[in-house]
């Protein structure tokens, strides 16, 4: 069976995780933890880069941040993992989906505008596929309407927009090391970055379970105590280690997609000319990275159609979200601004191609089997 996804393993990492047990620092905050932050704010660049749990836990911090209060509203896309709306419903916010482009599966930033309210406080674009939003154009809004902006890059580690790296133009941002993710931390991790220098102390504080322990690990006080909200967002030092492992061969592991990423649109081309699918598009402004390569079929009962005769050729794909709007908890957390024009008609289009580093298997094999299902 070809697999949809396999974590990343390039082969230094084990070396890493013995070093940090052999250290006995294996907590959060450590010596791969600071030498993974120190490569996030030079490569990126980012004002601060904090570790986290998960890229849920990241996007929770950010809504600590932000003060987000009952009675907030924050708009997103529907088409978006379930902790992108999830962080701020947690501080009580009601969260307001937009239609997304159906180029990118992106927010579409023209509808931004006319679903801001007196009680809008954060947008939120998700850049799908770790293809980049129309930044420009959301931050002009959020200039102009004094709103934050958090980006959910979670698939974005290396991708770029007018070459600035994602996660990096809004207020903050936010990442996920997942195993399904170009880069890992053992499994589960994520990322905050901060891009405004208001909120670097802050999330500090957040991170640490609420007290000023790292001003204090720092000398800037002689000891540390409760001041504000937060919980334990630190990830323990042994994924840290892991994912330096991976980060001092992330050009190798980018590279390395992007060829699958390539192979796939070429073989697959012939097929989009004839009218059978559709075939993603990068915009010209935006620079990505080769997470994920999916193909858009004519409808859902042709997607599920396919699906099973990949699977009966020994293939795993999977179709990716379900539209957060159409859920149980997404009618009662949000709503949905507009016409939902594209993003469930879209959604039950797009079927994810299996995709990871280091992969050993001759793509022709498996967009010739793609071939034989449109010939057939």
């Amino acid at each position: 069976m070809i697999r949809f996804n396999i974590p990343p393993v390039v082969g230094s990492e084990l070396s890493y995780i013995k070093e940090a047990i052999t250290n006995g620092r294996l907590s959060g905050d450590n010596q791969f933890t600071q030498k993974c932050h120190q490569w996030f704010e030079e490569k990126l660049p980012c004002k601060k880069a904090l570790l986290t749990t998960s890229c849920t836990h990241a996007l929770e911090m950010a809504a600590l941040l932000l003060d987000i209060k009952e009675g907030d509203e924050v708009i997103m896309p529907s088409y978006t993992f379930v902790s992108t709306a999830n962080a701020f419903v947690l501080r009580g916010a009601r969260i307001i989906f937009v239609d997304i482009r159906p180029d990118t599966m992106n927010i579409d930033e023209n509808l931004i505008e006319e679903a801001i309210t007196a009680k809008t406080k954060v947008i939120v674009p998700v850049h799908y596929a770790g293809v980049a939003c129309e930044m420009d154009t959301i931050m002009e809004i959020a200039t102009r309407y004094n709103l934050f902006v958090v980006e959910d890059a979670a698939q974005g580690m290396m991708s770029n927009y007018k070459g600035k790296a994602l996660g990096t133009i809004g207020h903050l941002g936010t990442f996920s090391f997942h195993e399904t993710k170009n880069y890992t931390s053992a499994g589960e991790g994520g990322l905050l970055i901060i891009n405004d220098d208001r909120f670097i102390e802050r999330a500090e504080i957040i991170r640490e379970k609420g007290t000023n322990r790292s001003a204090f690990f720092r000398g800037m006080i002689d000891k540390y105590s409760w001041v504000d909200l937060g919980s334990s967002y630190l990830m323990n030092d042994i994924s840290a280690a892991y994912l330096w492992g991976q980060l001092v061969n992330a050009d190798i592991i980018n590279n390395d997609r992007l060829n699958i990423w390539k192979n796939y649109y070429k073989n697959l081309t012939l097929l989009e000319k004839n009218g059978f699918i559709d075939l993603p598009i990068i915009p010209e402004d935006s620079k990505h990275n080769g997470h994920m390569f999916y193909i858009k079929v004519k409808d859902l009962g042709t997607r599920t159609q396919l699906i099973q005769y990949l699977k009966e050729n020994q293939i795993s794909a999977v179709f990716h979200y379900v539209p957060l709007h159409s859920t149980e908890a997404g009618r009662k957390y949000g709503k949905f601004y507009g016409n939902d024009v594209y993003t469930t008609q879209d959604s039950e289009r797009l079927l994810r191609l299996p995709i990871y580093y280091n992969m050993k298997i001759d793509i022709k094999k498996i967009t010739g089997i793609i071939n034989d299902f449109y010939s057939k």
